[in-house]
């Protein structure tokens, strides 16, 4: 749902009674991941989308039936061979959808609203929904924020049933936004971790993730380009003041004159920090990749041949670095595209980080029978049965 906030937070902030559709977990091939969401007013529009067109008819049509008769549900939509073209995914995947009315009244718009204005502003925080459990809890929310401060729904909006499931619940979501991930977390009825009980959607609203270009050469005023387009934060950083300027990098969200190293280490990163560095320039490399690869961060990697990749190998080992360290760096950085101009081997590299993030191969996907889509990022349950009605629409 956060990923169509600001328009939900305008319907709010207007007063308009809605219904959402929430990706609450896939399976197989399908084609939006959990969180993702539409949402239909009361005058008929709608905005967002949970599967790119499998089944927005079917489920823009439950969501004004929701707005009717007030009830939370949950559907399944998958691949029937035996009626292919009707409503479903003829990718063949299983899509889990729960539809929540949000009237004027609803006893999670509160909760809601805060959790769209935490992210039209920024802020950190991570929004809690039953999405499997007694049928009086569906849709049930908790706002959680980075301190581990929580906001529960009112009366039937809240997740009910004492003091310590709510504290698990928040302790749950707190942990999957430190992480910036939107997954599920399985509770019992005692907070415990016993499936059968209660099961949320935790999606986690955090600040973009951060790519660092370490080098401001040509190549990287393509990569700033794709780190934007694939919505990182992207700072450039070079020591030397002649090429690091904003004129040879307007995207860029930030330019920094300083050695690599000493920025590396004064800058804040995290387990979705992407490090690449360009200089293929020893006296700049060595210091900042011995640090680098001592972070905790999502991916390292270094441009050079395959000369200048051992030759570096070879000066980390006499810096300090074991085998495991060395092991994560990704150099020559960027898969096999045969990329010859800047914008194609900044294509390849965005290809790898990618590739890293999701859990990809980075193999053709014609003629191999790797999974298109990975659950790499995700928690997913697909055996919904409580609150749901097991979709005769399954495509």
């Amino acid at each position: 749902m956060l990923d169509i906030a600001e328009e939900l937070h305008r319907w709010i902030e207007e007063g308009r009674a809605f219904a959402v559709a929430s990706v609450v977990a896939v399976g197989g091939s399908a084609p939006r991941g959990p969180g993702a969401a539409l949402a239909v007013d009361s005058e008929g529009t709608a905005i967002g989308s949970v599967s790119g067109g499998c089944v927005e008819g079917a489920v823009y049509d439950l969501c004004r039936e929701a707005m009717r008769d007030g009830t939370t549900v949950v559907e399944r939509f998958g691949y029937s061979d035996e009626d292919a073209f009707a409503v479903g995914l003829t990718c063949g995947g299983v899509l889990d959808v729960m539809i929540t009315p949000v009237g004027e009244r609803a006893p999670v718009r509160t909760v809601l609203r805060a959790a769209l204005s935490a992210a039209v502003r920024g802020e950190p925080a991570a929004l809690a929904r039953v999405v499997r459990g007694p049928d009086h809890l569906l849709g049930a929310a908790l706002l959680v924020r980075p301190d581990g401060t929580y906001e529960e729904g009112e009366g039937e909006g809240g997740l009910g049933g004492g003091l310590e499931p709510v504290r698990s619940a928040a302790a749950e979501a707190r942990a999957l936004l430190e992480a910036g991930r939107t997954g599920t977390v399985e509770l019992s009825e005692d907070g415990s971790h016993c499936p059968g009980g209660l099961t949320l959607l935790v999606e986690s609203n955090m600040p973009p993730p951060r790519m660092i270009v370490f080098g401001a050469v040509d190549f990287a005023a393509a990569l700033v380009r794709a780190g934007k387009f694939l919505g990182y934060h992207v700072t450039v950083c070079d020591a030397r003041p002649v090429f690091a300027t904003r004129d040879r990098f307007p995207e860029a969200d930030d330019i920094v004159v300083e050695w690599p190293h000493r920025y590396l280490e004064r800058v804040a990163t995290d387990t979705r920090t992407a490090l690449c560095v360009l200089t293929h320039d020893a006296k700049f490399d060595i210091p900042l990749l011995t640090a680098a690869l001592r972070l905790p961060v999502a991916f390292v990697g270094a441009m050079g041949s395959r000369r200048t990749h051992e030759d570096r190998l070879d000066r980390l080992r006499e810096a300090g670095l074991g085998e495991r360290e060395l092991a994560r760096l990704r150099s020559p950085i960027g898969l096999d595209l045969g990329a010859r101009t800047p914008e194609e081997t900044a294509l390849s590299i965005a290809a790898e980080i990618v590739a890293t993030r999701r859990g990809g191969t980075g193999v053709p996907l014609t003629g191999s029978r790797v999974p298109i889509h990975h659950d790499h990022d995700h928690d997913h349950d697909h055996d919904h049965d409580h609150g749901q009605r097991d979709s005769a629409r399954a495509a």
